[in-house]
């Protein structure tokens, strides 16, 4: 083992884990929030060609995407010290608002870097450099991250409240049902992200990085290598996707689930991997297609060509496990 590590250890650890992936799924479900609070500004601002809503919201897409890199490599670290890295994420709290956004971007940052200076010391303690420097880079952004929702706090704009707009007929057949289904679309989505997150982190880890064939020594790579290759080009696909699926639930005044179901499995080995990854695809397709029958029925054109087109994408991912499984 490279450092020396306790169960304390890797608790600290995995609160990093969970705290990365609540402020990844945070900023994501602020920023599909967007394109909603974005049409409040039109009326004064349609002469316009960005608004306060597009510039805060690029910065938004780019903090979920790098907290989520962050969350994955120290998923790594733990798995290349022996533990086991945990798929839980701690509660996100969206907000109605870009002030609100900031504000609870602000708590969220805060937090992060007072755990991360625990965790930056106790690594000196461990005499376990190459953890306490992965922190202090990620302390670094999360710094970064702070100040510039700093900026924004005392931002003044109107909070989002419901019922502010009477609602139209055409908008009252969007039931309580189908936004429950349309929210099992999103926690699918967040359950991928998490557990292909993980599993290309674990396959990192030495043991099943381990070449047992003249072949994978010829060629540097095994199995292992080579799931974790597919999965981290599928994973920036499940970020889309449960963007524009919280997206369209925001637009039509109903409001996205940040809590993944089913669980994320993880597994012990690339096999397992392959094969839990099926099973999650396989998931997500039969879901998928009931929300394009039942936005059908209900004439809900865009939602329909949304999940057809994500039906196709996800479609590739099934086969692809598949062709690996046979």
């Amino acid at each position: 083992m490279a450092a020396k590590t306790t169960p304390e250890y890797f608790d600290l650890l995995n609160q990093a884990v969970s705290r990365e992936i609540q402020v990844s799924v945070q900023y994501m479900l602020q920023h599909a929030k967007m394109e909603k609070l974005m049409r409040r500004t039109i009326p004064e601002n349609f002469l316009l060609d960005k608004t306060t809503y597009d510039a805060i919201g690029k910065f938004l897409r780019e903090f979920a995407v790098a907290e989520m890199k962050h969350a994955a490599a120290i998923m790594e670290r733990i798995y290349y010290l022996g533990g086991k890295a945990t798929t839980k994420s701690d509660k996100p709290t969206i907000g109605n608002s870009l002030s609100e956004f900031a504000k609870n971007g602000v708590k969220a940052e805060e937090e992060a870097l007072i755990l991360y200076r625990k965790i930056i010391d106790e690594a000196g303690k461990l005499e376990d450099w190459e953890t306490r420097e992965l922190f202090e880079k990620i302390y670094s952004d999360e710094e970064k991250h702070l100040f510039k929702f700093q900026e924004y706090t005392d931002f003044e704009d109107e909070a989002e409240t419901p019922g502010q707009v009477p609602i139209s007929e055409w908008r009252k057949i969007f039931s309580p049902d189908y936004f429950d289904l349309l929210n099992k679309a999103v926690a699918a989505e967040i359950s991928a992200i998490i557990q292909y997150t993980n599993q290309h982190e674990k396959a990192s880890y030495l043991r099943l990085r381990m070449k047992s064939t003249p072949l994978e020594v010829v060629q540097e790579n095994n199995k292992a290598k080579a799931v974790s290759d597919i999965l981290k080009g599928i994973f920036m696909m499940e970020m889309d996707h449960m963007e524009k699926i919280a997206e369209r639930i925001y637009l039509l005044d109903g409001e996205a689930t940040y809590n993944p179901n089913p669980l994320p499995q993880i597994g012990e080995n690339a096999d397992d991997f392959l094969k839990l990854d099926h099973e999650a695809e396989n998931y997500a397709l039969v879901l998928y297609r009931k929300i394009v029958d039942e936005a059908l029925k209900l004439g809900d054109s865009k939602t329909r060509r949304l999940f057809e087109d994500i039906i196709s994408q996800e479609e590739d991912h099934y086969w692809t496990f598949d062709d690996f499984l046979r």
